[in-house]
C-alpha cells in the first residue's frame, strides 16, 4: 500500500498558510478598505465584517465586484433574469443599491452595509433584553 507523503505535505502547507493568515488578520487591526468594482468602476467599501468573513472562510483575495454587481452575477449564474432585480435608494443612507425583489413600498429597503448594521443593532437589543430578563429572574 503506497502512501503519498508529498500530497500530505502540500496539504499541510496550504492549511498552515490559511491558518497563519487567519491568525495575522485576527491580531492586526483590520480597517475598512475602499476598493473599485471591476464591472461598474464604482468605489465600494470592503468592511471589517466582510474581511473577517473572508478570513474565516480561508479566502485570501479581496472582492473584485461591489455588492450590487455581485448580486447581478449571482442572479445570472442561477439562470434567473437580471431584469427582475430593482435598483432603489437605501432608506438609511440614500446610496443606490440593487435588490433581488420588487419592493412593495411599505417597508424600508437598505443597502448591504446599512442592512448589516440594522441587523447587528437588532441582535444587540435582543441580547440586552435577554440579559434583563435573566437579571430579573435571579
Amino acid at each position: 500500500m503506497s502512501h503519498d507523503v508529498t500530497g500530505e505535505k502540500e496539504g499541510a502547507k496550504r492549511l498552515n498558510k490559511v491558518g497563519l493568515l487567519a491568525q495575522v488578520c485576527r491580531y492586526m487591526a483590520i480597517q475598512e478598505k475602499n476598493l473599485t468594482c471591476r464591472d461598474c468602476n464604482r468605489v465600494f467599501i470592503f468592511s471589517v465584517g466582510e474581511q473577517e468573513f473572508f478570513s474565516a472562510k480561508g479566502l485570501v483575495n479581496e472582492p473584485k465586484r461591489c455588492p450590487n454587481c455581485r448580486l447581478l452575477m449571482r442572479v445570472q449564474r442561477s439562470g434567473d433574469d437580471p431584469s427582475r432585480t430593482t435598483e432603489v435608494n437605501c432608506a438609511e443612507c440614500g446610496v443606490p443599491t440593487r435588490v433581488p425583489f420588487q419592493p412593495k413600498g411599505y417597508r424600508p429597503v437598505y443597502c448591504t452595509y446599512c442592512f448589516r448594521s440594522k441587523k447587528a443593532e437588532v441582535q444587540e437589543n435582543k441580547e440586552v433584553a435577554a440579559g434583563d430578563i435573566t437579571a430579573l429572574a435571579v
